[in-house]
């Protein structure tokens, strides 16, 4: 089937008329999905999935229903997409972070993250930077997703775009607390490279003493030893 895209914002037109969209009339179930998943109507996504709504069809930015749900956080409506079948790595190809899974690995969104592990989530897919969803996660410290992605099998020395890879972007882009030091711990445990410098030679060690990381640059002196 060819996914159909329609040129539609959540924020625009008539949505009350298409939330009760006959169900007979599948264009128009397939525009009110996308609106009610980005507002996480998720008795609304359902009966419209019922009714015909094509799960996977695009927005204007070709951007799909489960993308909204996603970035909304709306995890009941993002469940019941996923579950409908929805793709969790379809890209729009163009966003920073393009597919629903990229984003939710990014803003640590771990209850959709679960789901979409469990539903064929690509582990190697990349973002606008090239890095995995695992980076971002490591850089905004979301411990708990992190977690969730060594243990999905995401690689922890994926280089990015910019030479780094999630423990360089815990380090240079961190405050070095609690979160990020217990990050740095489960990327060394994962099999995290502690010695893969940055594109310029610089080390995780030599960026850690830098920054007065002190916790960070103990951990990675262990590793190193």
């Amino acid at each position: 089937m060819v996914t159909k895209i329609f040129h539609y914002s959540p924020g625009n037109g008539d949505r009350t008329a298409l939330r009760h969209a006959t169900v007979g009339n599948h264009v128009e179930a397939t525009i009110a999905l996308i609106g009610d998943a980005a507002r996480g109507d998720a008795a609304e996504v359902r009966r419209l999935l019922a009714a015909g709504a094509e799960v996977d069809a695009r927005d204007g930015a070709r951007r799909t229903a489960l993308y909204h749900a996603t970035e909304g956080n709306h995890a009941d409506a993002a469940i019941a997409l996923i579950e409908a079948g929805a793709d969790v790595n379809a890209s729009d190809g163009a966003s920073i972070d393009p597919t629903p899974y990229l984003l939710a690995g990014k803003q640590g969104y771990n209850e959709i993250l679960r789901v979409m592990l469990a539903h064929g989530a690509d582990l190697k897919s990349t973002n606008g930077y090239g890095g995995t969803a695992l980076i971002p996660a490591c850089e905004r410290g979301h411990v708990e997703t992190v977690r969730m992605l060594l243990e999905a099998g995401t690689d922890p020395d994926h280089v990015n775009r910019l030479g780094w890879t999630g423990l360089l972007e815990a380090i240079i882009l961190s405050d070095g607390g609690p979160r990020h030091q217990e990050i740095v711990a489960l990327l060394l445990e994962a099999g995290a490279d502690p010695a893969l410098a940055d594109h310029e030679g610089v080390t995780p060690l030599a960026h850690a003493e830098a920054r007065g990381h002190a916790e960070i640059a103990a951990l990675l002196r262990a590793r190193l030893e």
